[in-house]
């Protein structure tokens, strides 16, 4: 009669139950900070393309005026502005805030973020007249 009982009983144990919510739990552990990480850098793609844009346009407008935008001054934009004199919009989605500081033979242009994911690590790049993309400070590495 108990043996007939036991058999008749469907379902998991708190045992295997408890296992699985472990399993999961170190699945989790594993893949968020790799998503984070993930998330991170493709929102840094947003700076780097914009910062190639700056590099085209600054160039094309050296090309016209013989200097390099904005001649002994610095220009900054946010979501939503641009850069009008050299043709470069930003997004109105954007989370970096751009400034560009020229002079007659150099210019710098720079994307920095404070709002990439919920650390107090910045994310900096900068793009010089050679066209080389440096990270100063890089959040996905934190």
């Amino acid at each position: 009669m108990f043996s007939t009982l036991r058999n008749n009983k469907k379902g998991f144990t708190l045992i295997e139950l408890m296992i699985v919510v472990v399993i999961i739990g170190i699945l989790a552990a594993l893949a968020i900070p790799r998503f984070m990480r993930a998330s991170t850098k493709s929102k840094q793609s947003e700076a780097k393309a914009i910062l190639k844009q700056i590099y085209v346009m600054e160039h094309a407008y050296r090309q016209e005026k013989d200097v390099y935008w904005p001649n002994g001054a610095t220009a900054t934009a946010i979501a939503g502005g641009a850069f009008a004199d050299i043709g470069v919009e930003i997004g109105l989605t954007s989370r970096y805030t751009y400034s560009i500081t020229g002079a007659p033979t150099v210019f710098l242009a720079t994307a920095n973020s404070t709002v990439l994911d919920d650390d107090a690590t910045a994310d900096t790049w900068t793009i010089n007249d050679f066209g080389q993309l440096i990270v100063t400070s890089d959040d996905a590495a934190s």
